[in-house]
């Protein structure tokens, strides 16, 4: 079925500065020219989630994509997308009306340090983010406002953020996100003040020959110690561009291997 919104040239539907993409699963998705745009650490989190959930917030949802990939797969029947920038905000409502999804995915502009579980009209299963990894003071330049709120901790570190999924998961929910690996330890630390158990990780490499450029962590509210590591994606064969059969899976799934 069309989105709703198709009405022939798609084109047309766009404000100024924006373009239309059309992503996986047979999403369209509005994004601003030089903004935020849709990369394999977002889709690599919407994969990483299993299915099954009834309500899931999203923390630092910038376009929404990962919202829109976890209900296009039915991973979850809701998604709370919560995103402190007006402007970004007001897109994933866009996005979530044309991919037909305005009664499933409701928006949340705010910060994230202030959220409680009343805002999403109780408690979640599941809480997944896609976090600044940079520090104020890392050298990473960016070029806009918008993109620094995105990628720097700006408005909250990953303490803030894995204090935040706390509070909004029930007892035995879980949380998933995607990080880099040198600051790793940092989110695994995070992960644990917070009463986060991470029960799985999965390690993201370019190539056999690079060293890793994503980590990905699965942790339990409450849960008990016990961590199973995934063996290691890489996401294209060495030397080319060419993806991997792993990776050639995924993005037909959108869902990585559990063992």
């Amino acid at each position: 079925m069309a989105p709703p919104y198709y009405v022939g040239d798609m084109e047309n539907l766009l404000l100024s500065g924006e373009r239309l993409n059309k992503i996986n699963e047979n999403l369209s998705l509005i994004e601003y020219t030089g903004g935020l745009t849709f990369g394999t650490d977002a889709y690599l989190l919407a994969a990483f989630v299993k299915g099954g959930h009834k309500k899931l917030v999203d923390l630092g949802s910038g376009t929404g994509v990962a919202s829109l990939l976890c209900l296009a797969k039915n991973k979850t029947k809701t998604a709370y997308a919560a995103e402190i920038q007006e402007r970004y905000a007001s897109l994933i409502e866009r996005n979530g009306r044309l991919n037909g999804f305005e009664d499933r995915l409701k928006v949340l502009c705010g910060d994230i340090r202030e959220l409680t579980s009343t805002m999403t009209e109780g408690e979640a299963d599941a809480v997944i983010s896609n976090p600044p990894y940079f520090r104020n003071t890392d050298g990473f330049d960016c070029k806009t406002d918008e993109k620094s709120i995105a990628r720097r901790e700006l408005n909250g570190t990953i303490y803030d953020f894995a204090a935040a999924a706390a509070r909004l998961l029930k007892f035995g929910g879980t949380f998933y996100t995607v990080y880099r690996p040198d600051r790793a330890a940092e989110l695994i630390h995070a992960l644990k003040e917070n009463g986060l158990e991470p029960k799985r990780m999965l390690t993201v490499y370019p190539d056999t020959k690079s060293k890793p450029c994503l980590v990905l962590v699965e942790s339990r509210k409450g849960g008990s110690p016990a961590l199973i590591m995934d063996r290691p994606l890489f996401i294209y064969k060495d030397g080319t561009r060419e993806h991997t059969a792993d990776m050639e899976k995924i993005y037909e799934e959108c869902a990585i291997w559990t063992k």
